[in-house]
């Protein structure tokens, strides 16, 4: 996989996912107790988080990215089990969590060697 690819998948992840988050809960199929500002203020801050870094294509905030798709990829699983009316958005979540986890994955490795920002093994630093 090349960086520039890994990038692309991770952007396409993210800002799909993002955009996913916005159309499920607003437009697709809006939760009928809780409110729409209610349901966007859970699922997308974190998503927010990382915006300026994933843009700039920093590597360190592509590695630790990673760590806010839990709760997406534990949301996405959640209703695969259990909410049949709903699975084919959990399994579009899921899909678009687990690009941006492989693109996110393979840009920081990749473009941290290109930079020389790799971490170096306990045998190779002796």
């Amino acid at each position: 996989m090349t960086t520039r690819l890994a990038r692309l998948l991770a952007l396409t992840g993210y800002f799909g996912l993002m955009l996913w988050v916005v159309l499920w809960h607003t437009l697709i199929s809006p939760h009928p107790d809780l409110g729409i500002g209610f349901m966007l203020a859970l699922w997308l801050p974190w998503l927010l988080i990382p915006v300026k870094g994933m843009v700039q294509g920093n590597p360190y905030t592509h590695a630790w990215a990673v760590y806010l798709l839990m709760p997406y990829f534990l949301h996405s699983a959640t209703l695969l089990w259990v909410d049949e009316g709903e699975r084919w958005l959990a399994v579009v979540e899921l899909l678009l969590a687990s690009t941006m986890f492989v693109g996110n994955t393979y840009y920081a490795k990749l473009r941290g060697r290109e930079l020389g920002l790799s971490i170096r093994r306990k045998k190779d630093a002796e």
